[in-house]
C-alpha cells in the first residue's frame, strides 16, 4: 500500500464560521468560504470538534503531543514546559518512518522546538522541497490571516490585508450575526464583519495549497486536514472555556478512502489529530499518548470519546483556572476562582477595540449606578462577561441554547446531568493529573532549579559494523546528526530566532532513528535534545 501524504492547513482564532457549517453552528450563514466548502463537499466535516484550551500555545501543545496540557505542564499561556520524558512532538514519528516533515512556519508549542522535529521549519518549508518525488510528506501550513490582531488593524492596513477579496465577498456589518453576549454597537458590528472578511481571505489562502496539490498531481494521494486551534478573538471567545472558545472547524479529505460529503457528529478532540495521523499512515501510536485516533488505516470511523475535556489557566497576567467537560449535548464548567472576573486585565487584548468597548459600556453602567439609576446599557448576559465574579459551576444545554445564555447549574431538573459531568471531570483529572493546580513558581523550580535549564547529556557515538551508532543517557532525549558545519549563514527565508525555531544557525539536523551509514562528508556532528532541557553539546566525528 502506498504511504499517503498528509497536508495540514491550519488557521488561528476562528470557530466553525464556514459555509459548510450552516445549520450546525450559529453565524455560519454569514460566511463566504467557497474553497473550504468545496473541500468539505469532497471530504468529511466534523460537527463536534473541540480544542483543549481556548488559546493558541496550550492548544497547539496538545495537538502536537497528543497529551492534555494539564498533564504535561503546557497549560499556562505562555510558558516553557518540561514535559515527562516520554513526550515528544509527534512529527518525529513521521520523520523516523521516512516521511519528509515540514512546518511553515508557526510553532508556539510551549517548548523550544528541537532540531529533530521537522526536516524544515521555516517560512519557505514546502513538500516541493522533499528529496525525491516518491518521498511521502507530512506538511503543515499555519496561517496568521485570521489572528485576532488582524481584526483591529487600521483601515489602510486592513484593506491591504484583505486585498484579495472581491467587493461582493465583503461582509456588511449591518448583517453581522451578533451573538447575544456581544452588545450591538458599531465597534462589535465592524469587528464581526472584519472577522468574516479575514476568514474569506484565509479561504483563498487555503485554496492555494489545494491548487498546488492538483498542479503536482498529488491530490489523490494526500490526506488534507483543515483546523483552527481555538475560538474567535473577541470577549467570551478566545481565552474563555465556552463553545465560542473551544469549538472548532475540522475537515478531512482522503480521496478514495473516505466517501465525500459526509458529516460526523461524534465528539472529537483536536489533540486526537496526532494519533489519528499516525494510525492512518500505519505508524504505531505511542502508548503514552492520551488522545485517541478517530480514523483507522482503512478509513473506518472510530468513536472513541464520550467527552471532550479542556480548561483555562493563566493567560499572561490573568491568574485564573477553570476546567470543563463537554458531552454530545451539555457543557459543564468548573471555575476554581469564582471570585475573579473572567475578563481580568490582560495587557494584549485590553488594547483591542472590542475589549475596550465592553469595558467602556460597563463603565457607563457604573455611572448609572452612581446616579441612582437602574443599569440598562448591557444585558445581564453581556454584563456577566466583564463582571467582577462568576459562578463556581456552570452548565449549559447546547441543543436548546447554543450561545450558552442560560446557566442550568442550579436547576433541580438538571441535577442528574450536573452530577454526571462533575464525576466525569473528576475522573479525568484523577486519570491525567492537573499540574495547573500547583503554584506555578513551584512548578518552574521543579523544572529549572534556581532558574537554570537542566542539561541534555552529550551523545555517545561509536562505529559498529561500519555504521555510526549513537546513544544519549538523558531519558526522553532525541538525537540528530548533520554534516553542516557550525556557524553557517542562515539560508534566505529561514526564520532565525523565530518562536520555537529548531536552530538559530540554519543547520539541517536529520533525525537519528538507528545506525547511520557514514556520509561522504569529512565530518559529522551529533546533538541530543530533551524537551525543556538545554540541548547537548555537539559531538564531532571525523570520518576522513
Amino acid at each position: 500500500m502506498r504511504r499517503p501524504n498528509v497536508l495540514w492547513i491550519s488557521t488561528h482564532d476562528i470557530n466553525p464560521h464556514l459555509g459548510c457549517y450552516q445549520g450546525v453552528y450559529p453565524g455560519a450563514e454569514y460566511a463566504v468560504t467557497p474553497r473550504l466548502d468545496q473541500l468539505a463537499a469532497e471530504g468529511v466535516v466534523y460537527d463536534n470538534a473541540f480544542a483543549s484550551a481556548p488559546v493558541c500555545a496550550p492548544s497547539r501543545s496538545a495537538i502536537y503531543t497528543g497529551c492534555h496540557p494539564i498533564s504535561i505542564g503546557t497549560m499556562h499561556m505562555r510558558t516553557k514546559a518540561v514535559p515527562p520524558p516520554e513526550v515528544t512532538l509527534f512529527t518525529e514519528y513521521f520523520r523516523a518512518a521516512g516521511w519528509y516533515t515540514t512546518n511553515n512556519w508557526f510553532t508556539d508549542f510551549q517548548v523550544q522546538t528541537p532540531g529533530t522535529a521537522f526536516d524544515d521549519c521555516s517560512e519557505t518549508a514546502h513538500w516541493r522541497n522533499r528529496p525525491t518525488d516518491d518521498t511521502p510528506f507530512f506538511a503543515t501550513f499555519q496561517g496568521m490571516i485570521t489572528h485576532e490582531s488582524q481584526i483591529y488593524l487600521d483601515d489602510e492596513a486592513f484593506a491591504a490585508r484583505t486585498a484579495g477579496l472581491l467587493p461582493e465577498e465583503r461582509h456588511d456589518p449591518a448583517e453581522a450575526p451578533l451573538p447575544p453576549y456581544h452588545p450591538d454597537t458599531p465597534v462589535f458590528r465592524q469587528a464581526w464583519a472584519r472577522y468574516a472578511d479575514l476568514i474569506t481571505e484565509m479561504d483563498h489562502w487555503a485554496g492555494e495549497f489545494l491548487d498546488q496539490l492538483e498542479e503536482d498531481g498529488l491530490a489523490e494521494d494526500t490526506i488534507v486536514v483543515f483546523w483552527s486551534e481555538h475560538g474567535l478573538g473577541m470577549p467570551r471567545g478566545k481565552r474563555w472555556s465556552y463553545e465560542s472558545g473551544l469549538r472548532e472547524p475540522l475537515i478531512v479529505r482522503w480521496p478514495g478512502v473516505l466517501a465525500p460529503g459526509q458529516r460526523r457528529t461524534e465528539i472529537v478532540q483536536l489533540m486526537d489529530l496526532a494519533p489519528t495521523m499516525l494510525e492512518v499512515c500505519g505508524i504505531p501510536v505511542p502508548e503514552h499518548m492520551q488522545a485517541k485516533p478517530f480514523l483507522d488505516r482503512d478509513g473506518e470511523f472510530l468513536v472513541q470519546n464520550e467527552y471532550a475535556f479542556g480548561g483555562r489557566d493563566r493567560m499572561d497576567v490573568q491568574e485564573d483556572t477553570c476546567r470543563t467537560v463537554r458531552d454530545e449535548r451539555y457543557r459543564y464548567i468548573r471555575n476554581l476562582h469564582p471570585d475573579r472576573s473572567g475578563m481580568q486585565h490582560c495587557e494584549y487584548p485590553d488594547h483591542l477595540a472590542t475589549w475596550a468597548e465592553l469595558r467602556r459600556l460597563h463603565s457607563l453602567e457604573g455611572n448609572q449606578l452612581a446616579a441612582g439609576q437602574v443599569r440598562d446599557v448591557l444585558t445581564p448576559l453581556q454584563r456577566s462577561v466583564v463582571a467582577a465574579s462568576k459562578p463556581a459551576e456552570e452548565l449549559y444545554d447546547l441543543h436548546a441554547d447554543p450561545h450558552e445564555t442560560t446557566d442550568l447549574a442550579t436547576d433541580p431538573a438538571h441535577a442528574e446531568v450536573l452530577d454526571r459531568l462533575r464525576r466525569a471531570l473528576d475522573g479525568w483529572i484523577e486519570e491525567v493529573g492537573d499540574l495547573g493546580q500547583l503554584p506555578e513558581d513551584e512548578l518552574i523550580e521543579q523544572w529549572r532549579p534556581s532558574g537554570r535549564l537542566r542539561p541534555t547529556d552529550a551523545p555517545q557515538v561509536a562505529v559498529e559494523d561500519g555504521r555510526l551508532v549513537a546513544t544519549c543517557s538523558t531519558p526522553g532525549s532525541s538525537l540528530g546528526w548533520t554534516t553542516d558545519p557550525a556557524g553557517e549563514t542562515v539560508p534566505a527565508g529561514f526564520l532565525a530566532g523565530a518562536i520555537g525555531s529548531p536552530e538559530q544557525d540554519g543547520r539541517h539536523w536529520r533525525l537519528y532513528s538507528g545506525p547511520v551509514d557514514p556520509p561522504t562528508a569529512e565530518q559529522v556532528w551529533f546533538r541530543a535534545w530533551r524537551l525543556g532541557h538545554e540541548p547537548s553539546e555537539d559531538v564531532a566525528v571525523r570520518l576522513r
